[in-house]
C-alpha cells in the first residue's frame, strides 16, 4: 500500500517528503491585480473585473451589462513554493447564490488547479463561499516541498471587487512568466457562461482552455446572448485566433432569421480573416418526449443553417458550421434541467467542441508560418 501511494504521488509530481501541517498560519497576502489576469478581452480597461469595457455601458442591453460584471472565465496563473495557499475575496452580486439548481461553489466560489509532472492541470482546492460579501478559506495545505505552478479561477455567476491570495509568512507568490497563448472568443448564453458547473474550472470554456493550452475569452451572458449589432462591434475590437458563436439557445427562429446574417457580416467586416464558428443549439435532453420543444429547437437549427448557407453564397469567408446533435451525449444524464449541463455535460460538450477548435487553431499556425 505504501509503495502504491508513493507511485501515485510521484505521478503527479509530488514528493512524500517535506510535508508541513499549517495550523493557525499567519498569512501574507497579495492582490491578484499584482499577478495579472487571464481571460480578459479588454486588458487595460478601468473596470478590472468586468468582462466588457466601461464604454459598453449604455450600448449593450442592461441585462448584458449587468452580467458583464460576472467574472466567468477570469483566472490567474502563478508559482509558489509555499506549503499552503489561502484566498479571500469580496463578492458584489448582492448574495452568494440566488439559484436553486446551481451550486454556490460554481456561482460564487474560487477554484484552484496545479500543473503536474506530466504537464497536465489537476484540481487541488475549491473556495467555498459561505457568507456575503467577504469570504476567506485555505485552498490547499500540507503541500510537498518545491515550487509548483497554479491556476485560480474566479466565480462564474457573481462579481468580485477584490481577490487576494495568501501564503504563510516567509513565502512568496511569483507571477508566471507571460506566454503568448492563442485566444478564442466564445460569445453565447448561460451555458457558455458556465451554468450549472459545480466549480468555476468545470465550465466547458475552462476545460477547453486547459485541454488546448489556449486562452478563452468567455462572453457568455445568461439569457442574453442574442446577437445585437453592438455586440458584433465589441467582438470586433478583439483579435483572437477564432470566434465561437453559440447564441442559438437564447434566440427564437424569427430572431435567428433576422439577426445572424447582419451580425456575422459586421464581425467579418471588422475581422476579415478570423475564423468564425457558428454553433447549433444543444437539444433539450427531454425533447424526445416534449414534441413542442423539439420542434422549436429544430426550427432554430434550420434558421441557423439557412443563415450560414446565405453567408456562404455571398462569399463570406472562413465560416465554419458545427451541428448540435449529441453534444451532451445520448443518455439524458448530462444536465440539471434538460438544458444546463452538469460537470459531466460540460466535459462532454468540451470534447464535442474540441476537434473543430483544434483544427482551426492548428490551421492558424500554418497560416502564420506561410
Amino acid at each position: 500500500m505504501k509503495n502504491e501511494l508513493f507511485i501515485v504521488m510521484m505521478l503527479f509530481g509530488f514528493s512524500v517528503f517535506g510535508q508541513s501541517n499549517i495550523v493557525d498560519a499567519k498569512w501574507e497576502w497579495i492582490d491578484i491585480k499584482e499577478i495579472g489576469m487571464n481571460g480578459q478581452g479588454w486588458l487595460k480597461d478601468e473596470l478590472f473585473y468586468n468582462r466588457l469595457p466601461h464604454y459598453a455601458e449604455g450600448k449593450v442591453t442592461n441585462d448584458v451589462w449587468g452580467l458583464s460584471a460576472h467574472t466567468s472565465g477570469f483566472y490567474v496563473e502563478f508559482k509558489t513554493s509555499a506549503p499552503a495557499i489561502a484566498a479571500k475575496w469580496t463578492l458584489t452580486g448582492g448574495q452568494v447564490n440566488s439559484m436553486s439548481h446551481f451550486a454556490s461553489t460554481g456561482v460564487s466560489g474560487l477554484d484552484l488547479y496545479t500543473k503536474t509532472a506530466n504537464g497536465k492541470w489537476h484540481w487541488v482546492g475549491v473556495g467555498k463561499p459561505t457568507s456575503y460579501p467577504d469570504n476567506e478559506v485555505t485552498l490547499i495545505d500540507n503541500m510537498p516541498e518545491g515550487e509548483h505552478e497554479f491556476m485560480l479561477y474566479l466565480p462564474l455567476y457573481n462579481g468580485v471587487s477584490e481577490v487576494q491570495l495568501g501564503m504563510p509568512e516567509g513565502y512568496e507568490i511569483q507571477k508566471k512568466t507571460a506566454v503568448n497563448k492563442k485566444q478564442v472568443v466564445f460569445y453565447g448564453t448561460s451555458i457558455t457562461q458556465g451554468g450549472c458547473a459545480s466549480r468555476p474550472g468545470m465550465s466547458s470554456t475552462a476545460i477547453l482552455s486547459r485541454m488546448l493550452d489556449c486562452e478563452v475569452i468567455n462572453l457568455g451572458f445568461s439569457g442574453s446572448g442574442k446577437m445585437e449589432p453592438e455586440m458584433a462591434e465589441l467582438l470586433g475590437e478583439l483579435n483572437p485566433a477564432l470566434y465561437f458563436l453559440d447564441c442559438v439557445p437564447n434566440m427564437n427562429a424569427e430572431m435567428i432569421a433576422s439577426r445572424v446574417v447582419p451580425f456575422v457580416k459586421k464581425l467579418r467586416s471588422l475581422r476579415p480573416n478570423t475564423p468564425i464558428v457558428m454553433a447549433e443549439n444543444r437539444m433539450y435532453e427531454n425533447a424526445f418526449m416534449d414534441l413542442k420543444r423539439k420542434e422549436s429547437e429544430i426550427n432554430k437549427r434550420n434558421e441557423l443553417r439557412k443563415a450560414y448557407e446565405s453567408l456562404m453564397q455571398e462569399g463570406v469567408s472562413e465560416l465554419h458550421y458545427l451541428i448540435g446533435d449529441n453534444q451532451l451525449g445520448i443518455d439524458g444524464e448530462a444536465t440539471v434541467d434538460g438544458s444546463h449541463p452538469t460537470d459531466l455535460g460540460f466535459m462532454r460538450q468540451a470534447e464535442f467542441y474540441r476537434p473543430i477548435l483544434e483544427r482551426l487553431l492548428k490551421a492558424s499556425d500554418r497560416t502564420k508560418n506561410n
